[in-house]
């Protein structure tokens, strides 16, 4: 069975939904593939950034989105060796009305985003389907092979396609494209703990642990604590061997508040391990294939950006080959284009990311320094513009991208 697109999107995440959004918006007919039977996936990243907000708002949705439940975090904080809370990044401090970032379950987002795309007329969303490999013309990548859950493969073919599944994609594998590798000293295990009612809080504060060579990392929700336990990378399988009792007496070393709800994390298996990554692809596509968001460039937890950069991809994307597409013609260049624009913002975050590691989680894993340095914290408490760059780093990104004309209503 084959069927033919304009342009082939694999992957329902963050930068395929919007990227099939903003497409079927230029009148470009799009079909998204996800391999899944719906977005309700643990432990994805939930922050919507001012940019995304701001997008919103262009593309006419920033009232429907306001109306979904969410919370703003509050600024970026962390403990000095006191334990006295220290303000890195002030997120209040930035203009109005994009002061903050929202957080709100990512399969929330995605449903509202793919909820819009279905409006239009030239969108094809495709759940439990899985992208299994790529067609090829020669030398030029001509669509995709795909598997439903009943088995039955078939293939789609398209001008173009793009790769939007993250950081393990099998199309960027099958076209020869190799990610250079940066080294991460981490890794993460993310698991969930009670919050009782009574307990206050700022919702969707982000509060950060350091003792010796473990760090833990609380996100306060409405009903619950989404927590995330660093350590040195490759210890899965030492933390696994020694159970869950011994995970528990860590955490409770760490945050002894929580000791009264541990058994919440009934095994191991309620506790998932992320192989953190910071690569990037020194050549972004081939003919007929372009990568974006993770799949071109894995970011790590620090931040929470990998978000904000797969959705201006998309909108960079769409800006950039929207005319082409109409004209019937993809040609190499047009995809550089993608790559020239986008490339430099990703590796700035990057960059930010390979700092942080440096100074923050390095001296602590070869038990060095907990904490950040003293001259970082002297920054935060008496510098107010200090405040400020890290906030409009995470809040915006570097060079963050507008609606495309075609796509505002």
């Amino acid at each position: 069975m084959s069927e033919t697109t304009t342009v082939l999107v694999s992957g329902g995440g963050p930068a395929g939904v919007m990227l099939g959004l903003l497409l079927a918006r230029a009148g470009i007919a799009v079909t998204v593939l996800e391999k899944h039977g719906d977005f309700l996936r643990d432990f994805r990243g939930d922050t919507v950034h001012a940019s995304t907000v701001r997008l919103l708002d262009e593309l006419g949705l920033g009232e429907g989105f306001r109306a979904l439940p969410q919370s703003r975090m509050g600024n970026l904080e962390i403990p000095d060796a006191e334990g006295n809370m220290v303000t890195l990044g002030d997120f209040a401090g930035l203009p109005e009305p994009y002061n903050y970032v929202a957080m709100i379950p990512q399969w929330d987002l995605l449903t509202f985003l793919a909820d819009a795309a279905a409006r239009e007329p030239s969108f094809t969303l495709r759940m439990n389907t899985e992208t299994t490999g790529l067609l090829r013309d020669g030398d030029k990548v001509a669509g995709v092979r795909y598997r439903p859950r009943d088995g039955r493969e078939g293939e789609i073919r398209a001008e173009l396609t793009v790769a939007c599944e993250g950081r393990h994609s099998i199309l960027r594998r099958e076209a020869g494209l190799a990610p250079r590798e940066f080294p991460v000293p981490f890794d993460t295990w993310w698991f969930r703990l009670p919050r009782h009612p009574h307990e206050q809080g700022e919702v969707a504060r982000l509060i950060p642990k350091i003792q010796g060579d473990e760090v833990l990392m609380t996100l306060f929700r409405e009903d619950y604590y989404q927590l995330a336990y660093l350590t040195h990378k490759g210890a899965d399988a030492r933390l696994r061997a020694e159970g869950v009792e011994r995970f528990r007496e860590r955490i409770a070393r760490l945050r002894p508040q929580f000791a009264d709800r541990l058994d919440a994390i009934s095994t191991m298996d309620d506790v998932h391990m992320l192989d953190v990554r910071l690569n990037r692809l020194p050549r972004w596509f081939t003919a007929g294939l372009l990568c974006i968001g993770d799949a071109a460039h894995a970011m790590t937890p620090i931040g929470g950006m990998g978000i904000n950069l797969a959705v201006q991809d998309a909108v960079a994307t769409a800006g950039l080959l929207a005319e082409p597409l109409c004209q019937g013609r993809v040609t190499v260049g047009d995809l550089a284009k993608v790559q020239k624009r986008r490339e430099r913002p990703a590796a700035i975050v990057q960059a930010a990311q390979r700092v942080m590691q440096r100074v923050m989680l390095v001296p602590a894993f070869e038990g060095k320094r907990s904490g950040p340095p003293g001259a970082v914290l002297f920054l935060g408490r008496h510098v107010a513009p200090f405040r400020r760059l890290p906030a409009r780093l995470i809040a915006y990104g570097p060079r963050p991208e507008h609606a495309p004309d075609f796509a505002r209503r």
